[in-house]
């Protein structure tokens, strides 16, 4: 072994169960207990017990303090158990980073596994069957898409297990309820609201396979388990092997978890997850994985004899599957079945709730063939802060009927009193003839729950043991005293712990006021008296546990006014608490009201505040702020008063709200906001501004919102001195930023100066807007000189006049108030349909292409007739002039359009060109956007200059992104389609896109006519007695050759869909866009280039 102590971190039977592995293999084991569960069984166990700092399951989620703790207890390794850090790659992380065995799979297995939607995309990737869902973060709008599609659902939490952040939704009035509930429960459990959907399988099976994997490849199994019989998604009973599983269905199930594990080089144990659908035999589905060990490994033990906790902790000491042989899989012996024993109390309506209470009897079953592994025994007091699982109950036999009576009798056997558990539920279920039978989906408990209530069953199990008639009877707590006579208690609403009794003896109270405090789940509840009186004892103890319906004070009936309770009447509505007063003071210091000087040095250069920016782009009192409160990470150097002064909101402002909600509604309107603030250390980024960064680009990326940067700003900070690092590149904002690259529309804005880190996040999105004093580089002058390239001045840095021309900017602004506009109106695109639009008379459009064929015409003149009136937003304006990329709206419904410049090469597509126009072919792809091509081109630029270029490879591009385009497309050819450059402007070919049109000026051929004529007919004109024949040649066949290209005639041979008016432009668009609404013609690549 390559360690010789391991730190538990854990509690309960998990803990006792990886103690006794740890003793038996000669390892040191040591144990950790949370302030509140000294007296949990697991302390007694290992080889050393240490307090943890903190109560309930907070402790035991602190990975800073278990690491702590085991490095200074010697632990060379840490085991997770299941639950709490055992799926946590940051908990797997920092245990790697601090030199200790993490015991539980590689970093990239956790992330990839530990993310749902991840784990689906692998199983795609390894060709394993998927019910059909969407392998990604959805929302409500998504889900009610995916519900009208496919029928009824799954919604499921990404980061999640165990049944939490998980409902089954069969009709759409469910849905909303659902997946908000999924989503609380998602982020409680797991941090992490994120839910994606899949299809219900109606009648399924519950199947999951055991692997093991030693981490070089080489991976095998330990067969399955039946986990079926479930309530509300959390496992009740499981069988091991699954009775009457097809074999061919097995196997099949065995080879894609072997293909999973092997794909990721699995190391340690893992449970890949299966549904059988029952409603089409030979069917089934990759569910998840679970990289840890489960719950239910106990009966994968008993039919192989493999010790699985041992196995981990060897396979983590280095040993291989050959060396444990385990390179093939043991051979079954019998059946296996488990019960989880909870401490819980069944309603009658089916609903539990955890019971809490001492234990004043735990007797478990023995005898052959029967194993329990629990942590309970008589005067422990179960703790409301801790799941209910108490012990399993395992029975193993040589089939599933003898093994089914086996578990019967041991629940029989079982003498539990004290607190009220689900023995009854179980006694139940084990002799139900759907369970004997084996026929039993994971809805069967759910859909016989009324026959599974133990109140309606008392009496038909036998008892077998001397007690209590029930096995399910509880005592009162310890020190519960009997009710005086004439009087009423005050009982307590739930089980929990006493924090304080807040009335005495002669006390008079009236209905509502408060008189005790209980604490559960680690919330704090007041109990009001139900009575009014006087109060004639106490009957608990604050520290005390109190069962549910326990008295906690008795009273003597009495008359008493209800004058001590406060209400609106009583109580100054204006009245400022103190609490109050400090948020609101804190609030008050990020205004500009309270910020003159750095409000005076924004006015010295003609500039706006980045409040000032955020107000003005979002709707008035539409947005929420986020992280308002951060301070610069500077608390070392100094104190928290001069950082709220020097620091408001640590420089960057992040906000949701709405843009443009009163033309498009507040759900199209949504959009997130950064802001970077240069009155604070110069607009850079510091180690808290870039948490605040993260949690909105996560936020955006998880909502699927739209987000607008203020980028001003100088990169990196510095100064910040609160961290432990050294190079802080290991930081998440850049690769957030760039994931939201085609998931929703960003679109950055840049006034002043931009650099390094700033620029980068500017550089992600998809659209820049700057200002005419803009200066944009990935390094400011000071990083520059650092790096020994020379001395210059901030305005020498990427100015606008090199920006715009090369690229980078898209579209340029006099200043932030025009950028604002413009960003509103570039957004508007995104969000919806406008009503009332107003468009120039199209009668126009017949005369703006001249007779004269060879004469140059205004591009963006067509293109401002064809549009709505004002609604032309032209991007990259000043980069590749022959190709114009623009935002436009025909009768209110927002486009793309790429069109050719004839004053610019005659309309040739240059390197460029091509860059150009597939970045905007992406950028509309990505956003929905269909896009309108005006073709008027001889073709792609050549020659010897222009394959300096790389020419090759950048007009390629326009094809590569076409051919990914699932949005349509339509081409209206206006005068020239010559050639490749002609099919790359129609998506690839003529009968690409949706429609392609000519107006009647339109001409066609495989390259430029007279080039066409004099490389065809060359020995012909060589042939001609002299020059003037030769012309007149030359002329008649290139004559003859435009009469074959005329548009009339290309569509005659049904090379095009149709000549039209040009008029009727607007109208064949309107009508195209009507046949392919909210229709999509393929996947295509969701991704902008930066480029």
């Amino acid at each position: 072994m390559t360690f010789r102590s391991v730190l538990i971190a854990n509690r309960g039977e998990i803990a006792i169960r990886i103690a006794r592995a740890c003793s038996e293999l000669g390892l040191r084991s040591v144990a950790v207990f949370s302030e509140d569960d000294d007296a949990s069984l697991h302390t007694r166990m290992a080889d050393e017990a240490v307090a943890l700092t903190g109560h309930g399951v907070k402790a035991y989620l602190d990975g800073a303090q278990l690491i702590d703790v085991a490095k200074a207890h010697g632990c060379e390794a840490v085991h997770p158990g299941y639950g709490f850090l055992a799926e946590n790659a940051g908990f797997a992380r920092a245990c790697e980073q601090a030199g200790l065995i993490f015991i539980g799979p590689s970093l990239d297995v956790l992330e990839g596994f530990g993310d749902k939607s991840a784990a689906r995309a692998l199983a795609e990737r390894c060709e394993v069957p998927l019910i059909k869902g969407i392998n990604r973060s959805v929302s409500l709008t998504e889900a009610r898409a995916f519900l009208d599609e496919h029928g009824p659902l799954m919604i499921k939490a990404i980061a999640g297990g165990g049944g939490r952040g998980m409902r089954a939704v069969h009709a759409e009035t469910e849905l909303e309820q659902a997946f908000q509930r999924c989503q609380s429960e998602a982020q409680a459990a797991f941090g992490n609201g994120s839910l994606y959907v899949e299809q219900l399988i109606a009648r399924a099976r519950h199947i999951e396979i055991q692997i093991v994997g030693d981490g070089t490849g080489a991976v095998s199994h330990l067969w399955e388990r039946d986990c079926s019989l479930q309530r509300r998604n959390q496992k009740l009973i499981e069988i091991a092997p699954s009775p009457l599983l097809d074999a061919s269905i097995r196997d099949a199930m065995i080879d894609s978890a072997l293909k999973l594990a092997g794909a990721v080089n699995y190391r340690g144990l893992g449970t890949f997850e299966f549904l059988v659908d029952e409603d089409h035999p030979g069917r089934f589905y990759f569910m998840e994985a679970n990289p840890r060990i489960q719950v239910e490994h106990t009966i994968t033990e008993e039919i192989t004899g493999v010790d699985l906790v041992q196995t981990q902790l060897q396979l983590f000491g280095g040993q291989s599957l050959t060396d444990l042989a385990l390179d093939s899989a043991p051979t079954v012996r019998g059946f296996a079945i488990q019960a989880r024993i909870n401490c819980e109390t069944l309603h009658a309506d089916g609903h539990a709730t955890a019971s809490t209470g001492t234990l004043s009897t735990y007797e478990p079953p023995s005898g052959p063939g029967l194993r329990v592994d629990g942590y309970g025994y008589t005067g422990y007091t179960i703790s409301p802060s801790f799941d209910s699982l108490l012990a399993k109950l395992v029975a193993h036999g040589g089939d599933y009927p003898s093994t089914l009576r086996r578990l019967y009798r041991a629940l029989c056997e079982f003498r539990l009193t004290g607190v009220s558990s689900n023995i009854g539920l179980l006694q139940n279920l084990v002799r139900h003839s759907g369970v004997e039978t084996r026929a039993v989906t994971t809805r069967f408990v759910e859909d016989n729950l009324k026959h599974l209530i133990p109140e309606a069953t008392k009496t038909a199990h036998p008892h077998l043991h001397f007690g209590n008639a029930s096995a399910s009877a509880v005592d009162e707590s310890p020190g519960a005293i009997a009710a005086p006579a004439g009087t009423i208690g005050i009982e307590a609403p739930s089980s929990g712990t006493v924090v304080s009794i807040d009335v005495t003896p002669g006390d008079s109270v009236a209905i509502g006021d408060p008189v005790a405090v209980l604490e559960a789940m680690k919330m704090e509840f007041v109990v009001k008296a139900t009575n009014s009186g006087i109060i004639h004892a106490i009957a608990a103890e604050p520290g005390t546990t109190v069962n549910d319906g326990q008295a906690l004070v008795y009273l003597e009936p009495a008359n008493v006014e209800a004058g001590g309770i406060q209400n609106e009447e009583t109580v100054d509505l204006e009245y400022i608490r103190a609490d109050l007063a400090e948020v609101l003071e804190r609030h008050d210091l990020l205004t500009d009201q309270r910020r003159p000087e750095a409000v005076a040095k924004r006015r010295k250069t003609a500039q706006r505040t980045a409040r000032e920016n955020v107000e003005d782009l979002l709707d008035p009192d539409s947005f929420n702020e986020y992280g308002a409160l951060a301070l610069a990470a500077q608390r070392r150097r100094r104190s928290a008063d001069k950082l709220a002064e020097m620091s408001p909101a640590d420089g960057l402002i992040t906000a949701i709200g709405t843009v443009n909600a009163p033309a498009f509604g507040p759900e199209a309107g949504r959009c997130a906001t950064m802001a970077y603030d240069y009155t604070v250390f110069a607009g850079t980024q510091g180690l808290a501004n870039h948490r605040k960064a993260d949690r909105i680009l996560a936020l955006a990326e998880q909502w699927r919102i739209p987000l607008v940067l203020f980028a001003e700003g100088g990169g990196g900070r510095p100064s910040d001195t609160d961290a432990n690092g050294v190079s802080f590149l290991d930081c998440h904002t850049f690769v957030g930023m760039a994931r939201l690259s085609g998931v929703v529309p960003t679109l950055g804005i840049v006034s002043g100066r931009c650099y390094a880190g700033n620029a980068a996040l500017l550089g992600c999105c998809d659209t820049i807007i700057a200002t005419r004093d803009a200066n944009l580089g990935m390094a400011g002058p000071a990083m520059i000189e650092g790096g020994g390239l020379g001395r210059f001045s901030p305005e020498q840095v990427g100015p606008v006049s090199v920006m715009g021309p090369n690229g980078v900017i898209d579209v340029l602004v006099e200043d932030e108030t025009e950028a604002v506009s413009v960003a509103k109106k570039y957004l508007s695109y995104f969000q919806g349909t406008l009503e009332g639009w107003q468009c120039d008379d199209q009668r126009r459009l017949r005369h703006l292409i001249p007779e004269n064929r060879m004469r140059v015409y205004d591009i963006r003149q067509v293109i401002e007739t064809l549009a709505d009136q004002d609604s032309v937003l032209e991007l990259r304006s000043q980069f590749a002039p022959g190709l114009i990329t623009a935002l436009v709206r025909i009768e209110g419904r927002p486009m793309g359009l790429i069109a050719n410049n004839p004053a610019h090469l005659g309309g040739a597509v240059d390197a460029s060109a091509g860059d150009k126009a597939a970045r905007f072919m992406q950028l509309c792809n990505a956003h929905s956007l269909p896009i309108l091509s005006l073709c008027d081109t001889p073709g792609f630029m050549v020659g010897p200059d222009a394959e300096k270029q790389a020419t090759i490879r950048h007009i390629s591009r326009m094809f590569v992104a076409a051919a990914k385009l699932s949005v349509p497309f339509f081409t209206v050819i206006l005068r020239k389609a010559y050639g490749l450059g002609a099919q790359a402007m129609a998506a690839g070919s003529m009968l690409t896109p949706f429609f392609t049109a000519a107006w009647p000026s339109g001409e066609f051929g495989p390259m430029g006519w007279e080039g066409a004529v004099r490389l065809g007919f060359a020995k012909e004109l060589a042939a001609q007695p002299d020059e003037e024949s030769r012309q007149k040649m030359f002329d008649t066949l290139v004559a003859k050759a435009y009469e074959q290209g005329k548009a009339l005639n290309v569509a005659s041979y049904l090379e095009i869909d149709a000549v039209i008016d040009p008029q009727e432009t607007r109208a064949w668009l309107i009508r195209g866009l009507s046949s392919t609404s909210g229709i999509q013609s393929g996947e295509g690549g969701k991704f902008v280039d930066t480029w």
